[in-house]
């Protein structure tokens, strides 16, 4: 989709990345917080980030369709082929605790497919980007990109899935939506591998996990949108991971008329056998 947009999303959540931690690490902010209309927490944090994506992404060609942003009738937006899909803070709950596992995620989506993804975790200033062409890396201690060329960055990055010697099958699941279903899915785990461990998180750094190699599987039974998973599913498509609807070999598809994800499970690739012919 060209290499320039990918410097875009990342100058992009550089510098949403740099507001939020502006009002999270002072004392004094109480984060404004209030309540959306399905009763999910929004701050100023998510309304700053929000104008510091856009007015970036504004200067492409590609539409955004953002959380904290105007959601379009799908009479309009099924129109668009290509768009940005934008969490300006992918976590919120878990920046008013104050545990720094937030994120910014945005995605670029092509044909209902997230072909590009950046993911910027600003606590740790750990920072995931991925393109289909280029594959998917991670790069810590960065807060800003100045003139550094997109081959820096992956050169200075490491390239995912990178190599993790774990011996237990490891599960990652929600931290604040650990819903019955997963459980039931966690004890069916434990059925089919020895030795089973599980660790929570909060936002899209569970996706990041299994892309990075850190966990096997993220099973998601419960609630999440769209722009909860693109960017996430774009790093997951390059790392050589998949996100599949839950019973169903088809992944997770986007700019929907519903923008609500049905239940998925991230994993390795899936290889699709061929039928022997009789």
């Amino acid at each position: 989709m060209g290499r320039q947009y990918i410097l875009d999303a990342i100058d992009a959540a550089l510098c949403a990345g740099k507001d939020i931690i502006s009002i999270y690490d002072d004392p004094a902010s109480d984060f404004k917080i209030e309540k959306k209309a399905d009763n999910s927490p929004l701050t100023i944090a998510d309304k700053k980030a929000h104008e510091a994506i856009t007015k970036i992404l504004q200067h492409t060609p590609y539409p955004v369709l953002s959380e904290e942003g105007k959601h379009l009738p799908f009479v309009e937006r099924h129109e668009w082929e290509t768009l940005w899909i934008v969490d300006p803070l992918d976590g919120t709950k878990e920046f008013i605790k104050r545990n720094g596992e937030f994120t910014v995620n945005i995605a670029l989506v092509h044909d209902s497919v997230p072909v590009m993804g950046v993911i910027y975790l600003p606590v740790k200033k750990e920072l995931y980007f991925a393109d289909e062409e280029i594959g998917a890396y991670k790069l810590s201690g960065i807060t800003m990109r100045a003139e550094t060329t997109l081959d820096e960055l992956m050169a200075s990055a490491v390239r995912l899935p990178d190599k993790d010697e774990h011996d237990k099958f490891v599960i990652v699941a929600s931290r604040s939506h650990l819903s019955p279903e997963t459980e039931v899915y966690i004890e069916e785990m434990k059925r089919h591998h020895p030795d089973v461990e599980l660790i929570s998180s909060g936002s899209s750094i569970k996706i990041c996990l299994v892309a990075e190699g850190k966990a096997d599987v993220y099973p998601r039974f419960a609630p999440t949108m769209e722009w909860d998973t693109a960017a996430g599913h774009a790093i997951a498509r390059a790392a050589g991971m998949e996100i599949y609807q839950v019973g169903k070999e088809e992944p997770l598809q986007y700019n929907k008329e519903d923008l609500l994800n049905p239940w998925f499970v991230v994993e390795p690739r899936r290889v699709k056998t061929k039928k022997r012919s009789v």
